[in-house]
């Protein structure tokens, strides 16, 4: 049956934080990964870019010493050419991470919010969020 007003937007609020919640921490997680795999890649076309004469030209030791703007340009190139096959690197340890802790499943429906007698549940597979009807472990979060 459904709710009233009130107690409809109430759950719905609730609904709503609670989904932002799991939005930012699908964010935060993505984030810390993208950032650690392609590490690498940010290093090098920062002293690429730090070292060349046309961009920064620093004034560091290293930049004078080893690196001029042939070898600045290499880096550049270099850090461009390994960024794409670290990008696909870290977008498959995201998706196995989320998928092995069911994070998409952590997002409620908004019929919670209008329709009394939803049920909230867990995963008794060890999933840390539950899913709105009908446990079953065989629902996958994607196609």
């Amino acid at each position: 049956e459904p709710r009233d007003t009130w107690c409809c937007l109430a759950w719905t609020l609730l609904i709503g934080t609670m989904n932002s919640l799991v939005f930012l921490v699908n964010l935060l997680l993505m984030f810390v990964i993208f950032t650690i795999v392609l590490l690498p890649t940010i290093v090098v076309v920062y002293f690429g870019f730090q070292c060349h004469s046309q961009v920064l030209h620093s004034s560091a030791r290293y930049c004078k010493s080893i690196l001029d703007d042939n070898s600045s340009s290499a880096l550049i190139i270099l850090g461009f050419v390994i960024m794409s096959p670290l990008i696909v690197v870290a977008m498959a340890i995201y998706c196995s991470l989320a998928r092995r802790l069911r994070l998409f499943m952590c997002f409620q429906p908004y019929s919670l919010a209008v329709y009394k007698g939803g049920k909230w549940c867990h995963h008794e597979g060890g999933g840390p969020c539950g899913c709105a009807r009908g446990c079953n472990t065989q629902v996958k979060a994607w196609v």
